[in-house]
């Protein structure tokens, strides 16, 4: 396994390699791909954005974008490289092979498209195995570190694929990653990082939420719980950021409860797949089922905390 940690940000290129990335197209421009897409722009990138959200297009285009729209296809031939941060699976084969006119159809030969989008591995095979038939190019390459990291440029990459791909995407990774982990050059390896890692994730805030439900219980103050354990050995990263979601009564999504219900999903797929049993993660990924059941679904992920009963939490201030 080889791992290549980078920490190096590339503001203005000065060596120019050959095949080197220099037009990138970001599809998705929710909280994680904004941030990227920025985060290109300031490290002088030529940057295209794609959205639904016209608002979001209009966000990035006055960021510096080249150029913005909901649809790829008119900007397909000016693009080397391409950056799906959708939501899902099937966004991502819906945007790349769905319609009348494929994008992938319209797409250079040799056009490199980076998965940033978290799927199953042997979904990320099939389409990595589809692009092919379009002289297209893949790297496998899942992220964490949410928007914030996102924005700075500092996410973490988890990155399978091609040696020579992650060369020519040199300036890009730089751009918006603090750590690039190269997993391997086999295909699927950087989702199935991605997914172990999600099941620390999922179950880090499950927990969380069912520790802070019972202080609630227990008639402890909520804050008081809060600072002891950010200064005591049971704190995680996870507790630190999303209970303070809770605390402030504040459940705008920065990652909701249905990605981990999709996420966790696909963590106990691949386990099923292996015969491995992941208690945690399947009691983790019913907290999240029966969040998403009572409709809140769409909410900050720390809303799994709303299925627990008969205890009060705190209300966003107005």
């Amino acid at each position: 396994m080889k791992i290549h940690i980078n920490k190096q940000k590339v503001t203005t290129p000065g060596i120019v390699m050959k095949n080197i990335v220099k037009h990138v197209g970001v599809i998705g421009l929710g909280s994680m791909g904004m941030g990227i897409a920025q985060s290109l722009i300031k490290n002088n990138i030529s940057t295209y954005g794609f959205d639904l959200d016209q608002v979001a297009c209009q966000t990035l285009k006055h960021a510096g974008a080249v150029a913005v729209g909901q649809n790829a296809a008119p900007f397909a031939q000016q693009l080397d490289a391409l950056l799906l941060v959708v939501v899902n699976g099937h966004q991502v084969e819906s945007i790349l092979f769905g319609g009348d006119q494929p994008l992938v159809e319209q797409l250079k030969p040799n056009t490199i498209i980076v998965l940033h989008s978290t799927v199953s591995a042997e979904q990320t095979k099939h389409i990595a195995e589809q692009l092919k038939k379009y002289s297209l190019l893949f790297v496998d390459a899942p992220i964490s570190g949410g928007a914030i990291k996102a924005a700075e440029g500092k996410l973490t990459i988890m990155a399978s694929g091609e040696p020579a791909l992650f060369e020519q995407l040199q300036y890009v990774f730089s751009a918006t990653s603090e750590r690039l982990y190269r997993i391997g050059d086999q295909i699927g390896l950087g989702s199935t990082v991605k997914s172990i890692h999600q099941l620390l994730a999922g179950v880090h805030i499950a927990v969380a939420a069912e520790s802070m439900a019972l202080a609630a219980k227990a008639g402890i103050d909520l804050n008081m719980m809060y600072d002891i354990v950010t200064h005591a050995a049971g704190n995680s990263w996870m507790f630190e950021n999303r209970m303070q979601h809770v605390l402030a009564g504040d459940y705008h999504p920065k990652s909701s409860v249905d990605i981990f219900v999709k996420d966790l999903g696909l963590v106990m797929d691949a386990a099923k797949a292996l015969n491995f049993p992941l208690p945690l993660a399947a009691t983790a990924h019913q907290m999240f089922i029966a969040a998403s059941n009572e409709g809140f679904g769409k909410q900050d992920d720390s809303a799994v905390i709303k299925i627990f009963k008969g205890i009060s939490l705190p209300e966003k201030k107005a």
